[in-house]
C-alpha cells in the first residue's frame, strides 16, 4: 500500500434545510487504519453540513504529508473549493452577482486547509448520492444520524476490521457538467421518490412527495430521471425496487 493515497468520504445532512444538520466523514490512511468523524448542529443548511465534514476531514490529516483523494456527493463542495473561491477572494468574497458569499467562514477555513497542503495533492472526486458506494453511503448514515441528535458509534481501528467495503469506488468520478438551459430541454422527473418509517413510496409529483416526508424524522426523499435510476437509488437505500 506504499503508493496508497489518504483516502476520505464526506457528507452532509440538514432536515428541514435549515433545521437539525449532521456531517459524517471517513478517513483511510495507507497503513490501513480507518477512522469515522461525525459532527452536527441543531440549526443549520445542509451546504454548511457538506463544508463541515469536508473540514473535519482534512483537520484530521493536516499533519500528514501524502497526497488526498477526497469523495463527496456534493457538486457545490467540489466546484466551490476548485473554481468559484478565486473568483470570490478578487471580487472580497462577493458573487458575480455582487452578493455576500453565504458560508464564508466555511469556505475560508476550508480554503486554508487545502492551501496548506502540497500543490495538486488534493485530488476532490464526486460520486453519485444513494447509488450504494460504501464510503458515501456510511458518512450518510453518520451525518443523518447526528441530525437526528442520536449520534452512532464511530469506528476507529484497522482496515481489516472494518465491516464496509471501503475502498469500493465507482471509476467515473468526474464533476458532471452543468447543462445550459438555453440549450438543452430540461428533463421531466420520472418519478418522486420517498421513504418514511422504512416504507418506500412512488409519487408523480414533488408536491405529493414533499407532503409525505416534511416535518418526519428520518425521512428519505429523491427525484429521479429514469425507471433504472429509481431502482439504483432504493437499492442505495437497501430497499428491494419489487416493494414499490
Amino acid at each position: 500500500m506504499a503508493d496508497f493515497p489518504l483516502i476520505l468520504f464526506t457528507d452532509g445532512a440538514a432536515k428541514g434545510n435549515p433545521g437539525p444538520g449532521g456531517w459524517g466523514a471517513i478517513v483511510v490512511t495507507p497503513e490501513g487504519s480507518v477512522t469515522e468523524l461525525g459532527g452536527g448542529s441543531p440549526h443549520t443548511t445542509n451546504n454548511k453540513m457538506e463544508l463541515g465534514g469536508a473540514i473535519a476531514a482534512l483537520r484530521h490529516v493536516a499533519d500528514r504529508p501524502e497526497p488526498v483523494a477526497i469523495y463527496t456527493d456534493s457538486t457545490y463542495l467540489i466546484q466551490g473549493i476548485t473554481q468559484w473561491v478565486w473568483g470570490w477572494r478578487k471580487r472580497g468574497w462577493k458573487t458575480a452577482q455582487g452578493t455576500d458569499v453565504l458560508n464564508r467562514d466555511l469556505w475560508e477555513e476550508l480554503s486554508a486547509l487545502t492551501g496548506a497542503r502540497a500543490r495538486g495533492s488534493i485530488d476532490w472526486r464526486w460520486v453519485r448520492g444513494h447509488v450504494g458506494t460504501p464510503g458515501n453511503e456510511r458518512c450518510d448514515e453518520i451525518a443523518v444520524a447526528f441530525a437526528a441528535q442520536q449520534p452512532p458509534e464511530l469506528y476507529d481501528g484497522p482496515l481489516t476490521g472494518y465491516d464496509r467495503p471501503i475502498l469500493d469506488v465507482p471509476d467515473d468520478t468526474a464533476v458532471p457538467e452543468r447543462r445550459s438551459s438555453s440549450s438543452t430541454p430540461k428533463v421531466a422527473a420520472y418519478s418522486y421518490l420517498s421513504v418514511v418509517g422504512g416504507v418506500p413510496m412512488r409519487h408523480s409529483t414533488w408536491a405529493d412527495c414533499e407532503q409525505r416526508v416534511k416535518g418526519q424524522s428520518g425521512a428519505r426523499f429523491k427525484k429521479t430521471a429514469s425507471a433504472d435510476d429509481e431502482a439504483a437509488i432504493l437499492r442505495g437505500w437497501g430497499i428491494d425496487p419489487d416493494r414499490l
